[in-house]
């Protein structure tokens, strides 16, 4: 049976996320999904075979044929100055076959992550490794600099490298007003599929639902920090789209989104807590709360953010998401009650 060039890729790309994710017996999961003949599933393999995108490990059993580059850039060599340079020539020319909406992304994300290391983490020494593969690029960048959380910890006046990371992902955070506007870890973020900081004794992931997670490290070292990201090499995201979602129509960066998980281990009860959650906030316009895996939340907690800080900022817009019926009712017990003082 003979498909359309577009089907054919659809069949084909499906077929490698699957030995991607190592399922068991991926012929079978294909032909049933697109209602194909088995043998046809396999022409496919042995082309992919031929073609060098996947390898047979044993009968049954393939991946993906992986290309794996590293450099090492010195700054008392002079080699950490410049993130333009530094991009020419690690990734530009393994994904110059790419879609131009891909290398768009890549380029940006890319350089500000360097940027970072260049201006703010105090490094000697940078790391970059770059795999690929027919699917997907991932691309980390290393530095044995002072360590992101712990920096803004310090700069701040955080009490803990949870509420570094806080502020970090709410965007407009940085340590160099003058040099740097905050967005570049907010944007990157959002343009990647998958998306990790390593630095000290945590991790923050976010992957392309928007999940994002605080993850303690024990076997962290003391200083450093190690961003990964991942790409499809087919997405169809587009920068400017992004971008747009989170700014108005001058350009300015208006909205951000706050994964309340990430900030509290228990339930958020306290006023206090409030307050460490709307810290620099009021420079955004929309602010999204994401009450995502947060069972309850008390009075004081719900008051200040939804009255006080909104009658304090009433231009200001609250969208919260993802409540369950507990959070939903301490929500609409403290916006009637004011509204009937």
């Amino acid at each position: 049976m003979k498909f359309n060039d577009e089907k054919k890729k659809s069949i084909i790309l499906y077929l490698l996320e699957k030995i991607e994710q190592k399922a068991e017996n991926p012929s079978q999961i294909v032909a049933e999904t697109f209602d194909i003949n088995r043998n046809t599933v396999h022409t496919y393999i042995n082309q992919l075979v031929s073609d060098n995108v996947i390898k047979r490990v044993k009968r049954g059993l393939y991946e993906l044929v992986e290309t794996s580059s590293q450099y090492f850039f010195s700054r008392s060599k002079n080699e950490i100055r410049n993130e333009t340079q530094i991009y020419n020539l690690t990734l530009k020319p393994q994904i110059c076959e790419l879609p131009s909406n891909v290398q768009e992304i890549w380029e940006y994300a890319f350089s500000e992550m360097v940027n970072n290391v260049i201006d703010h983490s105090e490094a000697e020494n940078l790391i970059i490794i770059i795999k690929k593969n027919f699917l997907n690029t991932r691309v980390a960048i290393g530095d044995d600099g002072v360590g992101i959380f712990e920096k803004i910890k310090n700069y701040f006046g955080l009490a803990t490298p949870e509420d570094a990371i806080c502020e970090l992902f709410k965007g407009k955070l940085t340590t160099d007003k003058a040099n740097h506007s905050g967005e570049g870890i907010f944007f990157s973020s959002k343009l990647m599929d998958e998306f990790a900081i390593f630095s000290k004794d945590k991790i923050f992931t976010m992957d392309k639902f928007q999940s994002s997670n605080i993850i303690s490290n024990p076997n962290g070292k003391e200083s450093a920090t190690v961003v990964v990201m991942k790409l499809s090499n087919y997405t169809h995201k587009k920068s400017k789209e992004v971008f747009d979602k989170y700014t108005d129509s001058d350009g300015g960066f208006t909205k951000t989104i706050i994964p309340l998980k990430n900030v509290f281990d228990a339930s958020p009860v306290s006023r206090s807590q409030a307050r460490r959650v709307l810290n620099c906030l009021d420079k955004f316009k929309e602010i999204v709360l994401d009450f995502d895996m947060i069972d309850w939340i008390g009075q004081g907690f719900a008051h200040q953010i939804f009255v006080v800080f909104k009658n304090q900022h009433p231009d200001i817009h609250i969208i919260p998401v993802n409540m369950n019926e507990d959070v939903t009712k301490m929500y609409y017990h403290v916006i009637n009650t004011a509204a009937n003082i």
